[in-house]
C-alpha cells in the first residue's frame, strides 16, 4: 500500500502500543504533529519544556512497555539529550524522533537556524547516537527499513532510539507493507535452549540453598511475573539490589530484603554470598547499590539471566529468549514443598522503628515518616520516588504487593520524578499514582505540575520541604548556603497553574497534621498536593551513612572533610 511517510511511522507506534507522543512543538516537527492530531488513536501531549519531555516519555515507557518523545532540532534534541541519557542508564525503551530540517537543505548544507550555522547537519544527530543503540535520519528511500528497525531495536534492547524526521517529507508517500508491526521475539535454537533447561534442572537438584537475586533487567524485559512464579513454585528465597526494588512480592515470605554488599542486613548478605545457586537478572553495581563495591558474589554459583542468553557458571548458552527459558523451567522444574520459604528470613526495615502511634504534636522526623508513608500505599499503586531523601527513605520500607516503584536509582538526575509521573499517569490512567520529591528536585522541573492538572490527572504528590538539598548537605556544606534554594509557598501551585484546579492542597508539620491530612486524601478522588515541613538536617539513616561514604569517595583523604 502507499502511505505517508508521517502516518507509516505512527501507525508503528500505535502498533507497539503507543496511544500519546509526548513533546514541544517546533518548526520542524509542526506537520508530524498535524498527521497526529489526524489520526484516531494516538495523540499530542505537549509539556513544558524538552528535557521535561523526556523525561515523560520515560516514565510513559516504565507503565506501557515504550515512550514516544517529539522534539525539534538541534535546540529540542539537546535540551531532551539528558532525559534520554537517563533512559540509556535505566535501560528504558524511549523512541526520540525530531523534526529536522528538509532534506533538500541538509543535503546542500545550507546555513539554518538551530544548527551550528556551519552547514554541518551530522553534529547533532551524532550527538544523539552516543547515547542511544539507533540513530537515523530517514528519507523516502529507507524510511520503512529505518523506522522499523529503529522500533526493534528498542524493543528489543531495552534502550532509546533516535529518528529524524526532515520536516519536507512527512507527507510524501512511500510504499509500505500492510502488516502490522511484529513485535513478537524471535524463537530460540532448540538445542541450545533445552541445553540450557537441562543444566539448570540439574543445578535446582543439587542446591542447598538456592537465592535469586532481582535487579531492574527483570522488570524492563517482563520477566517479573515468570520470576516470581518460578521462586514460589521451588521455594527459592529472593533478595533485591535498591536498583530493583518491589520487582518481586516484597511481602512474600520468600521475600529476604535489599542486597547491598557490606551495608546489607547480615542475614541478607550471608545468604546471597553463600548460596550454591545463585541466580541473577544482570545485576549492575554502582557505588549505592554494591555497599561502595563490596558486593562479593559467588561467582562459581551464579546463573545470570541475560535477555537474549544465559551464562551459566561463566558458560554463555546464546541464542536463547529468555522468556521461552523461563516458560520451559517452570514447566521442567519440580515444585518443593516449602523447606526453602521456611529457611528465609522475612526482610526488616532498615531502621528500628516502633509500631506507628501517632504523637499529635511530635514534628515530623525522617525515622518516623517512611514507615507512615510505606503505611499509606495500597497493593497496585505507582510509586515514584525521587533521588535523594524520598527514594532513600522509602527504600528500605517493604511495600504491598503489585506496587511499580519507579525511580532513577543510576541515572539520578533530580528533577527526573515529577515528569515521570505525568508520563506514567498518562500511560497506566487507572491506577493510583503517588510521587515523593523533594523540594530542591520540585524546583528543577515545577513547570510540569500544570500538565498534568492540564490532562486531568489526579496523583498524590507528597513534596518533602526541607528548605533546599538535604542529600547534599550530609556530603558536604551541611550549613553552607549553596545548599539552601528559594522556600516558595508550594501549596499555591496547584492554583497559579491551573486556576479552578480540584487538587487540593495541604500542609503537615506534625504527626497530627500528617495523620488529618491523610485522612482526607485517603477519602477523596481529587489529586493532592501535601507539602511536609522537615528539618533541614534531619536525614534517614541511610542517607546519613551514604553522605560521608561519597564524600570520602569523591574528594579524598584531602578533600575538604579533612583539612
Amino acid at each position: 500500500m502507499r502511505i505517508a511517510i508521517g502516518d507509516f511511522l505512527l501507525s508503528r507506534l500505535q502498533d507497539a502500543g503507543i496511544t500519546e507522543i509526548i513533546g514541544v512543538p517546533g518548526d520542524f516537527n509542526l506537520n508530524l504533529i498535524e498527521q497526529i492530531d489526524a489520526r484516531e488513536g494516538i495523540r499530542f501531549v505537549g509539556t513544558c519544556n524538552e528535557l521535561n519531555a523526556a523525561y515523560a516519555a520515560d516514565g510513559y515507557a516504565r507503565s506501557r512497555g515504550l515512550g514516544a518523545l517529539l522534539t525539534t532540532y538541534g535546540v529540542g534534541e539537546l535540551s531532551a539529550l539528558n532525559g534520554i541519557a537517563g533512559a540509556a542508564a535505566e535501560h528504558v525503551p524511549m523512541v526520540s524522533i525530531a523534526g529536522a530540517p528538509p532534506l533538500y537543505a541538509t543535503e546542500a548544507r545550507y546555513d539554518l537556524h538551530h544548527s551550528m550555522g556551519d552547514g554541518n547537519f551530522e553534529n547533532i544527530l551524532s550527538s544523539v547516537g552516543q547515547i542511544t543503540v539507533a540513530a537515523v535520519r530517514i528519507t523516502p528511500h529507507n524510511a520503512v527499513e529505518e523506522i522499523d528497525r529503529a522500533l526493534h531495536t528498542a524493543l528489543r534492547e531495552k534502550r532509546p532510539v533516535h529518528i529524524q524526521v526532515p520536516s519536507d517529507i512527512t507527507h510524501l508517500t512511500i510504499e509500505a507493507p500492510q502488516e502490522p508491526l511484529n513485535t513478537a521475539w524471535p524463537s530460540s535454537d532448540p538445542e541450545r535452549l533445552a541445553s540450557a533447561v537441562e543444566r539448570i534442572a540439574e543445578l535446582f537438584a543439587q542446591a542447598k540453598s538456592p537465592v535469586l537475586l532481582v535487579d531492574l533487567d527483570a522488570d524492563r524485559h517482563g520477566f517479573a511475573e515468570s520470576l516470581q512464579k518460578l521462586a514460589e513454585k521451588t521455594q527459592t528465597p529472593y533478595a533485591q539490589l535498591s536498583s530493583g526494588k518491589a520487582i518481586l512480592d516484597e511481602q512474600s515470605p520468600l521475600f529476604l530484603g535489599t542486597y547491598n554488599g557490606a551495608g546489607s542486613a547480615p542475614d541478607v548478605r550471608s545468604k546471597v554470598e553463600n548460596t550454591d545457586l545463585l541466580l541473577t537478572t544482570t545485576p549492575r553495581f554502582i557505588e549505592a547499590n554494591s555497599g561502595s563495591f563490596t558486593h562479593k558474589l559467588p561467582s562459581e554459583a551464579v546463573v545470570d539471566l541475560g535477555d537474549q542468553h544465559v551464562s551459566i557458571h561463566g558458560e554463555d548458552y546464546i541464542g536463547i529468549t529468555v522468556q521461552e527459558l523461563l516458560d520451559a523451567l517452570l514447566e521442567t522444574l519440580p515444585a518443593t514443598q516449602g523447606t526453602a520459604a521456611e529457611q528465609a528470613t522475612p526482610a526488616q526495615p532498615a531502621e528500628d522503628t516502633p509500631e506507628w502511634e501517632v504523637a499529635p504534636g511530635a514534628a515530623l522526623t525522617q525515622k518516623r515518616l517512611w514507615p507512615r508513608m510505606a503505611g499509606f500505599v495500597r497493593e497496585g499503586d505507582v510509586v515514584i520516588t525521587e533521588a535523594g531523601t524520598s527514594n532513600i527513605g522509602l527504600g528500605p520500607q517493604r511495600l504491598p504487593s503489585g506496587v511499580k516503584y519507579v525511580n532513577s536509582g543510576i541515572w539520578g538526575s533530580i528533577g527526573f520524578t515529577l515528569p515521570a509521573l505525568l508520563g506514567s499517569q498518562l500511560a497506566a490512567p487507572s491506577r493510583r499514582h503517588l510521587l515523593f520529591i523533594g523540594d530542591g528536585s520540585f524546583q528543577l522541573t515545577a513547570q510540569e505540575l500544570s500538565t498534568i492538572l492540564r490532562e486531568d490527572l489526579a496523583p498524590i504528590i507528597v513534596l518533602v520541604n526541607n528548605r533546599g538539598y538535604t542529600i547534599e548537605r550530609w556530603i558536604l556544606g551541611m550549613r553552607s548556603a549553596y545548599n539552601d534554594i528559594a522556600n516558595w509557598d508550594y501549596g499555591k501551585l496547584p492554583g497559579v497553574f491551573h486556576p479552578g484546579t480540584s487538587m487540593v492542597s495541604h500542609s503537615a508539620s506534625t504527626e497530627g497534621e500528617l495523620e488529618d491530612a491523610l485522612a482526607q486524601i485517603e477519602n477523596s478522588s481529587a489529586g493532592a498536593f501535601l507539602e511536609l515541613h522537615l528539618d533541614p538536617e534531619d536525614a534517614p539513616a541511610g542517607l546519613k551513612a551514604f553522605g560521608p561514604m561519597t564524600a570520602d569517595f569523591d574528594y579524598g583523604p584531602r578533600g575538604p572533610r579533612n583539612a
